[in-house]
């Protein structure tokens, strides 16, 4: 008869589920160990109990050492992909640009001037608003050439401000994303340090210990035999 299988869940009994806690961790880190000795390795292992209490586990490296590389290569990561969005973005904008260009170039040889265009509505809203109520006109039998001409006008000027107000928009988004981009850099760099001092500060305790432990240092503290012998 074959293994049952253990479902996965939840275990409701506090000592049930603190043995296996415990069982599972140390299995955990042995596997940790294993791999790291066998496939030479970089292993850290950072195990967090429901109760808030901390497990560690590192190979050779020391733990700040693994966990500064890990932010450096999600660092780097991170860059690639906010260059590529913003690299995404900007071709976007220089298409936009260039087709709003292609298609506002006047037909009689000079450029619509869409500042002076604009300046004869107060706002956007009133813009669409009049080109509506021309559209509305236009659907009419008696509908003039120089009223469809002065409809047609208010459409390009419509669609230049359009587009317009698009580029901007993209340009700000790129901005946004550059400077996501640099905060992260920052934020990054900032725990990298955190991670070296700790690192340094561990290894200045340790060293205290080492020393503290050597025979050496037992051995100042013995009194002399000369003064036990006085005794």
């Amino acid at each position: 008869m074959g293994r049952r299988k253990v479902e996965i869940k939840r275990i409701e009994n506090k000592s049930s589920r603190q043995v296996t806690f415990c069982k599972r961790r140390n299995g955990l880190m042995e596997k940790a160990r294993q791999l790291s000795i066998l496939c030479e390795s970089s292993v850290a292992l950072i195990i967090i109990s429901a109760t808030g209490r901390l497990y560690s586990f590192s190979s050779g490296d020391s733990m700040a050492k693994i966990l500064s590389r890990y932010e450096l290569e999600q660092a780097d990561d991170l860059k690639t992909l906010c260059l590529n969005i913003v690299e995404r973005d900007q071709h976007r904008i220089t298409l936009f640009f260039t087709v709003g260009i292609a298609l506002e170039s006047p037909r009689r040889g000079s450029k619509l001037d869409l500042e002076e265009k604009t300046l004869n509505y107060l706002s956007h809203k009133e813009l669409l608003e009049t080109i509506q109520c021309k559209i509305e006109e236009a659907k009419s039998d008696n509908v003039s050439i120089d009223c469809l001409k002065s409809l047609e006008e208010q459409l390009k000027t419509a669609l230049s401000v359009t587009r317009a107000r698009k580029t901007e928009l993209m340009m700000e988004l790129v901005k946004t994303h550059q400077e996501k981009e640099k905060l992260l850099r920052e934020e990054n760099q900032s725990l990298t340090n955190q991670l070296i001092k700790m690192g340094k500060m561990k290894k200045s305790v340790e060293a205290e210990d080492a020393r503290a432990m050597s025979p050496e240092s037992s051995s100042d503290n013995k009194p002399p035999e000369t003064l036990l012998l006085l005794k």
